[in-house]
């Protein structure tokens, strides 16, 4: 295996040039750094990065901590996440919290010693261990898609964050089912104490008053992020003796939860009840019918989250700030709407 002295032979100079051309640490000559570089690539010479970071002190990489790294939404943003931090020239160490905050806690501290430079966390409904660790270590920090609130009314939050906006598109699809003519339409809402739980149902609430239609809290049940949980929630609404004639999923799990619930009852999508969908995925489009629904920038606020962090690295005391990336609306037929009426209009967003 070739070794930088080996490299620094080949390129006729001394082994701390070689060093700063790697490393980028003091300008050197065009000529000079393109022989470094040619004589690694004939050499097939490997940086040896842990040395490298116990000369430095800097490991190159980040903490990834998000539970449920299979449901698609997740999936999408660690290669959002992955993608921004390669271009940058950091590697990636992963954990799953499963939403539980002692493991959440755990992970963070393992993912700590380590001796990641920082950390991406989409935060438990519980997170008051993460950030009591967080803090007490002073480990620069981002939290995606679910937020933490300001510790006092109004002011920042404790670290930067970044999320998709939740309220208005949720209460879009309320308003969009009541203009098709429903009048009972469910939330099969998220975990409670999630973020992003709360404010679907204040965007729930929000679109109903200004459909003109009562809230009635019999028909708004949690699933709690994930589909068996959603099959359930589903199963109880539909044997309610006034069930609803429309149904918003919160996440894309708890869609496919809500659509096997729906099976089993013999009720399809949208003849016997409307059906629309927070989180859009891959395959959305290949269901008959082609589900509506509220499309997230997934790997945009995974990329986000990285320069983010990269920002709070180099600039500590910088103010931490709380970023929101707008969704689109995907309209296609399991909101009762036929194809002609889904189709992209010339001029106008689809």
């Amino acid at each position: 295996m070739a070794t930088m002295a080996d490299v620094a032979r080949s390129a006729g100079v001394s082994i701390a040039t070689v060093s700063h051309v790697l490393n980028g640490t003091r300008p050197v000559l065009p000529h000079t750094r393109q022989a470094v570089l040619d004589a690694v690539e004939d050499l097939g010479y490997t940086p040896n990065t842990l040395a490298r970071s116990l000369v430095t002190a800097r490991t190159r990489s980040i903490g990834l901590a998000v539970s449920a790294i299979s449901n698609p939404y997740f999936t999408e943003i660690l290669q959002g996440v992955e993608a921004a931090a390669l271009e940058e020239g950091y590697s990636l160490l992963i954990a799953d919290p499963h939403d539980d905050p002692e493991h959440e806690r755990k992970v963070v501290q393992l993912l700590h010693e380590r001796r990641v430079e920082g950390m991406i966390v989409a935060p438990s409904p519980e997170p008051a261990g993460l950030l009591a660790y967080l803090r007490r270590h002073q480990v620069p920090a981002v939290f995606l898609d679910r937020l933490v609130g300001p510790p006092a009314e109004d002011g920042p939050p404790l670290f930067d964050q970044v999320c998709a906006e939740s309220t208005e598109p949720t209460a879009g699809l309320v308003t969009h089912l009541a203009s098709l003519g429903h009048r009972r339409i469910g939330l099969l809402a998220g975990l409670p104490g999630l973020s992003t739980t709360a404010e679907r149902i204040t965007g729930y609430r929000h679109g109903l008053a200004a459909s003109g239609l009562p809230f009635d809290g019999r028909i708004l049940v949690h699933g709690d992020s994930e589909a068996a949980g959603a099959e359930r929630a589903t199963a109880e609404l539909l044997n309610l003796g006034s069930r609803p004639t429309a149904l918003i999923t919160a996440n894309n799990a708890m869609t496919i939860g809500a659509l096997r619930a729906l099976r089993a009852h013999g009720l399809s999508v949208p003849g016997d009840i409307a059906l629309c969908c927070f989180d859009d995925f891959a395959w959305a489009d290949l269901f008959s019918p082609r589900l509506t629904a509220v499309s997230q920038p997934s790997r945009d606020i995974g990329a986000r989250a990285v320069r983010m962090l990269l920002d709070r690295l180099a600039d500590p005391d910088r103010p931490t700030r709380t970023e929101r990336l707008p969704c689109a609306f995907v309209h296609r037929t399991s909101c009762g709407c036929p194809e002609d009426a889904t189709a992209p209009k010339k001029g106008t967003p689809s």
